[in-house]
């Protein structure tokens, strides 16, 4: 039974992943391209959506904390809203304007609006989600072990997401890709439910004030760098999902299928990979196996900038892949150390606040990839009615996805090289927070 609830829980990754992936990896290379909406204008939109987030996020996760039902506080969001998100996810992908008859103002418009309202009701289904992960699964082996799961169902919704768009667009359209995308996700989310379990002694306890939650969260100097390490590398992420597809049709120079089958390597080369990070994981502890695993995401991006057709980009993609595979897994294990650790000092499970913060810096990303792609085409010469690029635009392509996320990367490393939550003192931390759930009497 626990076995079958791990993983019934752990398929919501599938569907996490499938809906934000497909939009980070297509919406620029959508809108962009294919709409013609001006570079700036989908810049600023995704600085708007950034901003947002900058209350959106905290926000949720504060609601959530000082929710109070029968039903528990996490689970009513993922019940009743995860409807609402898929019928959001369809809409960014049938927009009624063309910029081709006048209407680039109110194509951004319409983007701008969809995608805060996509966002918001994303956050509050999957931060909920994501916040049962610590509460449910206390020890490291539990962890890890659903951390594997949730990893491997993550793949999958990853490989639909970027993968599989190109193979379906071109044949149904992207409103039929998006309305298939929309029920994998929401049915996966819905099966995630006969999974969860939330701890009524957490809930019972009295919630810290929202100008007391973000005190508590801000003097925390191990979630403080936490940010820093998970903010670079999920601009990485962004970087590469949002580049490989201009960089696959106009630096590579080929079709749909092929895009399709690079970007599905490096996630097909993760899975198997998985299983030695987390055997690394085990004997040396997550923080250790980080810096281990961005040396070698760094050096596996390093092909990238000799690729010139589609074999040599198969094996770049492969490279990249087994770095990869380290990043996917080892953030949620950190964060899920730092609500531990917090709770020792507040009193409180506060996994809502956590994933808050920790939601608005992968937005934060978001936005960045935004404003250096947008920034990088405009700068190097790119034109979307071009079908053959000019030299600068070509090499612009390569920076953004070998230069910019070995940069990121290496900022990742300095700031987990003095990150805390290790070795002695982290073992301290479970040993008191394993003392205290046994005062408050938790099963």
């Amino acid at each position: 039974m626990r076995k079958r609830r791990m993983i019934a829980y752990s398929v919501g990754s599938l569907g996490t992943a499938l809906s934000m992936q497909c939009f980070n990896t297509f919406a620029p290379i959508f809108y962009i391209d294919t709409l013609k909406l001006a570079p700036a204008l989908f810049g600023i939109a995704m600085t708007v959506y950034a901003i947002w987030n900058a209350i959106n996020d905290p926000l949720a996760g504060q609601i959530s904390d000082r929710t109070r039902t029968r039903w528990g506080r996490r689970i009513p969001y993922i019940m009743f809203l995860t409807v609402p998100l898929v019928l959001c996810f369809i809409l960014i992908w049938v927009p009624p304007f063309r910029v081709d008859v006048g209407q680039m103002t109110l194509l951004f418009a319409f983007f701008l609006l969809v995608i805060l309202l996509f966002d918001t009701l994303w956050t509050f289904v999957v931060l909920n989600w994501t916040a049962l992960f610590p509460e449910m699964y206390p020890d490291l082996k539990q962890r890890a072990e659903v951390s594997g799961w949730r990893q491997v169902f993550s793949v999958i919704g990853l490989l639909l997401g970027v993968a599989a768009p190109p193979l379906l667009y071109s044949s149904i359209g992207w409103g039929w890709t998006a309305v298939i995308f929309g029920i994998i996700t929401g049915s996966s989310l819905l099966i995630s439910l006969t999974g969860s379990r939330e701890k009524k002694e957490f809930s019972q306890e009295p919630a810290l004030s929202l100008k007391q939650a973000l005190a508590a969260t801000f003097k925390n100097r191990t979630f403080l760098l936490f940010l820093v390490i998970n903010l670079f590398i999920q601009l990485v992420f962004e970087m590469l999902t949002a580049s490989i597809p201009f960089y696959a049709k106009y630096v590579l120079r080929v079709g749909d299928v092929e895009t399709s089958a690079l970007l599905g390597t490096a996630f097909v080369v993760a899975v198997p990979m998985l299983y030695v990070w987390t055997k690394a994981t085990q004997k040396y502890g997550a923080r250790t196996t980080l810096l281990l695993g961005l040396v070698v995401f760094a050096v596996g991006l390093l092909p990238f900038l000799v690729a010139s057709n589609f074999v040599s980009g198969l094996l770049s993609m492969a490279a990249a892949g087994a770095g990869l595979a380290a990043m996917m897994m080892l953030t949620d294990l950190l964060i899920a150390d730092v609500v531990d650790e917090d709770e020792l000092t507040t009193g409180r499970r506060r996994e809502g606040m956590y994933f808050g913060m920790n939601g608005f810096v992968i937005r934060l990303g978001i936005a960045l990839k935004a404003i250096l792609l947008s920034t990088t085409l405009q700068l190097s010469g790119y034109n979307a009615y071009l079908s053959e690029q000019p030299a600068t635009a070509l090499f612009g392509m390569r920076l953004l996805v070998t230069l910019v996320p070995i940069m990121a990367l290496a900022v990742s490393f300095v700031v987990a090289w003095v990150y805390p939550l290790h070795g002695a003192r982290l073992a301290e931390v479970r040993e008191r927070v394993a003392k205290l759930h046994a005062e408050k009497g938790v099963v």
